[in-house]
């Protein structure tokens, strides 16, 4: 029977520890049907839902704890592997510090020294550059002396060449042109190069003779006349240019053509390289010498005509001892030919400062002269 007096322990729980309850007899019995024995609802069901309730909170708390502990555990070992990542990753970005660290001290020796050698190679470009000033100017200084010099050579070569040409030797310049009587005592052979700076005022044919008037008319040969000017743009001693092959055919191959062939072809070869001598024989000294093609055994007789003449002078060719006697007439053809290629070598080199009108009238003049010591044309010697 329901009584209306509460029960005096009613609403209070009992500690737990004075409710042993066996951890087997613990179920999550939720509604009274669940509940063992299948206990219907009685009017002694609120007393034993009273004894159930602390129970199922102590449950609770314990499987809080388990949960609790377990996310506890798994939080402890999430947290450790992500440490070991991190101290991976720092060991590593430890590792990547000190390899650039490396590289950046060894980038700085490395531009420490690159700087050093720059700085010295500059001072090393520096003192080159004023050991080659110094030694420039030095060279420059050297060469405006021999500008000097030259220039000094070259107006006295001018003087030379206005004052003793080949129509006009002069003969105080030239002391070889005078007769024995005034030139003084000779001893042996006076030797005279075919140089281009002294041959050929020295061995004029005319030596001061005119072969012909000189009050004469002269027109110009508009043909040789271009064939000259197209010479004197570029002055040249080819023989196959059109002006010097007219010049060659016409003066030089007939003028050089003696007797004696070899000997001729010798002598015209020297006289074009510019290495033929000729020199005065003294009267009182007759030596004996033997020639590549004649025998001169005295000098009555001429080495390129092979005539019977008194030869005054002898020619040698290049570096040969060898000599050979000439008469006047030989000489006079020789002396001709040097005569006009003296006169172009000057144009040449620039030493003629002319017109062209000038020049060619000059240098028909040569050729005449070579036509008339061809015909045997020749000034009598004093």
């Amino acid at each position: 029977m329901w009584s209306g007096q509460p029960h005096p322990d009613e609403g209070h729980l009992p500690p737990l520890e004075a409710v042993p309850v066996p951890w087997k007899s613990v179920g999550p019995c939720r509604s009274h049907r669940e509940c063992p024995g299948g206990l219907a609802e009685s009017p002694g069901g609120e007393e034993a839902q009273g004894e159930e309730g602390p129970a199922a909170a102590q449950l609770d708390v314990l499987r809080l704890r388990s949960s609790s502990m377990e996310i506890r555990e798994k939080g402890s070992e999430f947290l450790k592997d992500e440490l070991h990542k991190a101290q991976k990753e720092l060991k590593l970005k430890d590792e990547e510090c000190e390899r650039l660290s490396k590289v950046r001290e060894q980038l700085e020796r490395e531009l420490e020294e690159l700087t050093a050698s720059l700085f010295e190679e500059a001072h090393k470009m520096v003192r080159e550059a004023n050991m080659k000033q110094a030694a420039s100017e030095k060279q420059l200084k050297e060469a405006r002396g021999k500008i000097d010099m030259l220039q000094a050579e070259v107006t006295a070569l001018k003087t030379l060449v206005l004052t003793s040409t080949p129509a006009s030797p002069n003969r105080e310049l030239h002391p070889q042109l005078l007769s024995p009587s005034k030139a003084g005592p000779r001893k042996g052979h006076l030797r005279h190069k075919s140089t281009s700076s002294t041959l050929c005022p020295a061995m004029c044919p005319t030596a001061g003779h005119t072969l012909t008037p000189d009050k004469e008319g002269k027109e110009v040969d508009t043909t040789l006349f271009a064939e000259f000017q197209a010479w004197r743009e570029s002055p040249t001693l080819d023989k196959t240019c059109p002006f010097l092959e007219r010049v060659y055919r016409e003066d030089v191959g007939p003028c050089l053509d003696f007797t004696m062939q070899e000997l001729s072809a010798l002598v015209r070869a020297a006289v074009e390289d510019n290495t033929l001598t000729i020199e005065p024989v003294a009267a009182q000294t007759p030596p004996t010498v033997k020639v590549a093609a004649v025998e001169c055994g005295s000098t009555k007789t001429c080495a390129l005509s092979g005539l019977a003449r008194a030869c005054r002078h002898r020619i040698r060719l290049g570096d040969s001892e060898s000599h050979y006697y000439i008469s006047p007439s030989s000489r006079a053809r020789i002396t001709a030919v040097c005569n006009f290629f003296t006169y172009i070598r000057y144009i040449q080199q620039g030493l003629v400062r002319q017109e062209a009108e000038p020049m060619f009238w000059e240098i028909t003049r040569l050729r005449k002269e070579m036509s008339l010591a061809k015909l045997g044309f020749f000034p009598q010697e004093a």
